[in-house]
């Protein structure tokens, strides 16, 4: 299975905005994100937690203090040494910057009130929003094309901004020059997520429910009208479908349920909704395609109409406007990561978000080590596996593996032996295993993660414990979480044990009668009922 989501400064040449960068100050990178019409600007975090500007500076949006461009980077005091984790940015363009403290800074375009500071005027330098949200502790962050999104960590929404069509949801037309928070039906719910559409907005619940509000000139809201909402409106149509990612293109809107399924509504005039065809929908309709297999991520944003998914074993699908062509088909790309496939194929090539690059790379050594594994002419030891042979160094395992640590050991036969044998796990997964220990990254189909859990789980490994939770997470379905539920327990994966009981909770009719909840032992059938009773899952 390919690991989608480890990239590396080396992959910053994707976007040509980085192309005089001289490799002291790339190698300094932590985050990058790249914005703008044309994809000529980006921000860039340091290790250090220095924050730096780069490009074109349309509107003060690179927050330099002027509006010069600039070919290298450029410090923005403001926000060095801030705690700066996530940017994003609206096609003005204005900038939201969001710090660890929960701090939310903006500057840029200001036309239409989106920094949220009370005034109209342009922010040349980046400014704390000082009013409300200072008294809260902000999550997450998203911008439309003149409009702004704030998420509490209780759940609450705040919008701020142009709102000509309803986005702030404030129920009148008129621009909101400071957050304010999104109140009617929302007030009753803890929101989890949020997203915006060039004039559009999405919620996402706690119970996998989804709001719109805004523009719904083309269905983008997914309501079954076409009629804007000035007021957030549930998508009735995915009642009974616990969704767990929403994302908007410029005019249509992606969701994938906790089943690995991906529904679709909206603009469709460049085949972004995946449906084979151009016409627009304005209630979900279900993406069918055997050969993507179960969808694990999606992307898309709202400066175009491209659309991005992870299928089964990693693959990268794209379709909608792909350089220029219309593309009504999710196709399957040889890129190994989502922020490949936008670099190459959308229109312009910027960022879905800001990209965190390796925290402890060190291309030469790993390279090394990758090329090290099951090679012969370098190993001093051999271990058979079901009659096939998989070569290594002692040196290796024992530096990344406690179990050989203690094994090769002065009095132990196997520290003076060549050759050992395994028959405790498949060959497959122990080849894997190793290979893990040599790459840091788990090359092993969904199938085989359960078996990988149990010898992490004897091995104490609790790293790659942690790395099979999410392929495992990615496969599980109604007719198994009874069964995996279980084996988390056994094994004490906490986090796959939660996963697995918020599941069964979402699906608990589907899963009650399923052959693999009626083998459960009486024990762990107690405990379930208990939890799902205290989740208030059988109140009427």
């Amino acid at each position: 299975m390919i690991e989608e989501g480890r990239m590396s400064r080396a992959d910053l040449k994707n976007w040509p905005i980085f192309s005089l960068l001289d490799s002291k100050f790339i190698a300094k990178i932590h985050m990058a994100v790249v914005y703008g019409s044309l994809g000529n600007e980006a921000l860039i975090v340091t290790k250090e937690g220095s924050v730096y500007g780069l490009g074109t500076n349309v509107s003060g949006c690179l927050g330099t203090g002027d509006v010069h461009n600039t070919l290298f980077p450029k410090k923005i005091d403001a926000l060095c040494d801030k705690g700066i984790k996530y940017f994003t940015y609206g096609s003005g363009p204005h900038v939201l910057a969001l710090s660890n403290k929960g701090e939310v800074y903006s500057w840029g375009h200001n036309g239409y009130s989106e920094l949220g500071n009370g005034s109209s005027n342009q922010g040349l330098t980046p400014t704390i929003i000082s009013t409300i949200l200072s008294e809260k502790l902000i999550v997450s962050i998203a911008c439309g094309s003149h409009h702004s999104l704030a998420l509490t960590n209780e759940g609450e929404v705040f919008a701020w901004g142009q709102n000509n069509c309803g986005q702030v949801g404030s129920g009148m037309n008129s621009n909101q020059g400071a957050p304010r928070k999104v109140n009617s039906i929302l007030s009753e719910k803890k929101v989890i997520s949020i997203t915006c559409g060039q004039t559009s907005s999405i919620a996402l619940t706690d119970v996998g429910e989804v709001y719109g509000w805004g523009y719904n000139g083309v269905g983008q809201l997914g309501i079954g009208n076409y009629i804007n909402q000035s007021c957030p409106c549930r998508v009735s149509h995915l009642v009974g479908v616990v969704i767990e990612k929403v994302v908007c293109g410029y005019s249509h809107t992606l969701a994938l349920s906790d089943e690995g399924t991906l529904y679709s509504w909206g603009g469709n005039s460049y085949g972004q909704l995946g449906l084979g065809n151009k016409a627009n929908s304005c209630s979900p309709v279900k993406i069918t395609l055997p050969e993507m297999g179960r969808v694990s991520d999606i992307a898309a944003l709202h400066y175009n109409h491209i659309s991005v998914a992870v299928g089964q074993g990693g693959r990268i699908f794209m379709w909608g406007q792909c350089r220029g062509q219309s593309v009504t088909t999710p196709v399957a790309t040889y890129l190994p990561h989502i922020h490949d496939a936008l670099a190459c194929y959308a229109t312009p090539s910027v960022m879905h978000e800001p990209l965190v690059l390796n925290a402890d790379e060190d291309s030469g050594i790993l390279e090394c080590l990758k090329q090290a594994f099951d090679d012969p002419a370098t190993s001093d030891l051999t271990i058979q596996v079901q009659g096939k042979s998989i070569h290594v160094h002692k040196s290796v395992l024992k530096i990344r593996c406690q179990y050989f640590r203690s094994m090769f050991q002065e009095h132990w036969t196997e520290n003076n032996q060549n050759t050992l044998e395994h028959d405790q796990f498949s060959y497959e997964v122990y080849r894997s295993f190793l290979k893990y220990l040599y790459t840091d990254e788990v090359d092993l189909p969904a199938e085989n993660a359960l078996e990988l859990l149990e010898l992490a789980n004897a091995y104490f490994e609790t790293q790659l414990k942690r790395r099979c939770v999410q392929i495992i997470k990615q496969g599980i379905t109604v007719m198994n979480v009874a069964f995996l539920y279980k084996t988390a327990i056994e094994y004490n994966a906490k986090e796959l044990e939660d996963f697995c009981f918020k599941f069964a909770l979402n699906h608990m009719t589907a899963v009650v009668q399923t052959p693999q909840f009626s083998k459960l032992d009486e024990a762990t059938v107690k405990t379930f009922i208990i939890k799902a009773a205290q989740a208030a899952a059988f109140k009427t």
